[in-house]
């Protein structure tokens, strides 16, 4: 049994989210240069210009990426012989996610009674963690800063079985047309087929901590990836919506088996301020 502080963990939280605000992974980095070379329309190949010149002053300056410095999402695999000790796991979180957002000078975006009064909780907690149980003594953190305008067009659909492949593209595509500009474009495409209602919303948001472009290890399912990329690119709707090429850098799926009278096909949004942070403990 091997032991990790909580006072271990807030620190990192802490650390992940002031760096995934201030800096975009060279993954995403190398993909917007890729679809600036493809894209097509000047002034789609400007709007890339601007978000590279914008990322290279927020990391040069570390200030944020954004001014929608996002819900802070938290996925946290701990291993099955990890002792926390030094109190709750999830208020380190949470401690972890305070102390970014008070000391790096982070905009707090987080209500309470979302339904009411949403009165800011003034520290952007609490965050929205998802725990897996996993084999190993180690514990992953992926802090995933998730941009309001971006997550505001995710879609669930319980599909029927019977229109196959070929709706879960005609699904996916449908989501990305009338979402259009709002998740700021050029995008990444979570999606998750299968399961039930929740375990797809799930994938779909664990399918943006993949690399950019990083296939799927299942043949098949990286077919449907690529065939559906190349239906949202063809939508013309381009980088922030001013028409182009390049709608989507990626599109990536998670898949599940699922019940025999269901398809379930979530689309979940990362705008192209791609931001997350992982460290292993």
């Amino acid at each position: 049994m091997r032991t990790i502080t909580t006072a271990a963990i807030t620190e990192a939280v802490a650390r992940l989210f002031k760096e995934a605000n201030y800096k975009l992974d060279e993954d995403v980095i190398a993909a917007l240069k890729k679809a600036r070379q493809d894209e097509e329309s000047s002034q789609g190949r400007e709007v890339i210009d601007t978000i590279l010149e914008n990322a290279g002053i927020a990391a040069g300056e570390n200030i944020p990426l954004c001014q929608d410095c996002g819900t802070a999402v938290v996925f946290l695999e701990v291993g099955q012989d990890v002792n926390i000790s030094g109190g709750d796991l999830y208020q380190a979180v949470n401690d972890g996610v305070r102390l970014a957002y008070n000391n790096g000078y982070l905009r707090k975006s987080i209500v309470t009674s979302p339904f009411s009064v949403r009165e800011n909780t003034g520290d952007n907690t609490p965050a929205v963690i998802h725990t897996d149980i996993v084999p190993g003594d180690k514990l992953k953190i992926n802090a995933l800063p998730k941009g309001g305008g971006a997550e505001n067009m995710a879609k669930l659909g319980m599909l029927l079985p019977s229109v196959g492949r070929q709706g879960v593209i005609d699904f996916v595509v449908g989501a990305v047309e009338e979402a259009w500009s709002k998740p700021c474009p050029p995008v990444i495409v979570g999606i998750g087929v299968g399961g039930t209602a929740e375990k797809a919303m799930g994938m779909a948001k664990r399918a943006l901590l993949r690399k950019v472009g990083e296939a799927s290890s299942d043949t098949e399912t990286a077919e449907l990836e690529q065939d559906i990329l190349k239906a949202v690119n063809n939508l013309g709707i381009g980088p922030m919506g001013y028409g182009g090429r390049i709608t989507a850098l990626a599109v990536h799926i998670e898949t599940f088996p699922t019940h025999i009278t269901a398809l379930p096909v979530a689309v979940n949004f990362q705008c192209h301020s791609a931001r997350h942070r992982a460290v292993e403990l």
